[in-house]
């Protein structure tokens, strides 16, 4: 088994999700006792935001950076960033390791795929949603993307911070969540990715009636394949 490197509390809230699936992915595969060789690192979420509001980038990839190459000399053979918006700059953190990094937009774009699929509703940060960083992934799969529109993306973004990251389940919010994918749907989308790892704790995959995307759930289990390939 190959030892992963997780970098969370960005929030902790999902980092216990990746921890979970992770460890149940393994032991789903080989039985017995066997669950995850794991390293994890977890941020104070309040120093990240802190960086993603005043869009300071550069600092949440010195973060990042010095993270991973911790877990990296503690023995990590890949690392996974337990959250999408830090993925805005992942292409440039594998530049400063010698593992990789397993991209939590190309392990969607791959899913979605699977289900030919060729266009989705994006549910995120508005990082997530408003830049191409997780869209991009999917383009190069042949896949169209559509975002709520600006209030819903504003309200989106605010819960996750507010609510979500704090595991505040509000069924208010989530009847929010749910017009807003309904009108992506009309749109024309086929699929919805929730597209921050904090979202699943809020929206279930019997709540709505095409395929859900859950993104925490799809880069545990790339993280697993890796782990045992």
């Amino acid at each position: 088994m190959k030892t992963i490197g997780l970098i969370g509390g960005i929030s902790w809230v999902s980092t216990v999700d990746y921890y979970t699936y992770i460890n149940k992915g393994v032991n789903a595969q080989l039985g017995g006792l066997n669950f995850a060789q794991c390293i994890i690192y977890s941020f104070n979420y309040a120093d990240i935001v802190k960086n993603n509001e005043s869009e300071n980038w550069d600092a949440t990839l010195k973060m990042l950076t010095q993270a991973a190459l911790g877990l990296q000399q503690s023995g990590a053979e890949a690392i996974l960033l337990c959250a999408n918006t830090m993925h805005m700059v992942a292409d440039d953190l594998v530049k400063n390791l010698q593992i990789p990094v397993i991209h939590i937009a190309t392990a969607t774009a791959n899913e979605i795929t699977k289900q030919g699929l060729k266009k989705v509703g994006l549910l995120g940060t508005r990082f997530t949603m408003e830049r191409d960083f997780f869209k991009d992934k999917l383009k190069e799969q042949g896949i169209d993307t559509l975002i709520p529109d600006d209030d819903e993306r504003l309200f989106i973004h605010d819960t996750i911070g507010s609510e979500l990251s704090k595991s505040i389940i509000n069924p208010e919010t989530k009847a929010y969540y749910l017009r807003a994918m309904k009108k992506l749907i009309d749109r024309g989308a086929q699929g919805i990715i929730l597209g921050c790892t904090e979202i699943p704790m809020l929206i279930k995959p019997e709540d709505i009636n095409i395929p859900l995307f859950d993104t925490t759930l799809i880069h545990s289990n790339a993280a697993v394949e890796f782990m045992l390939r």
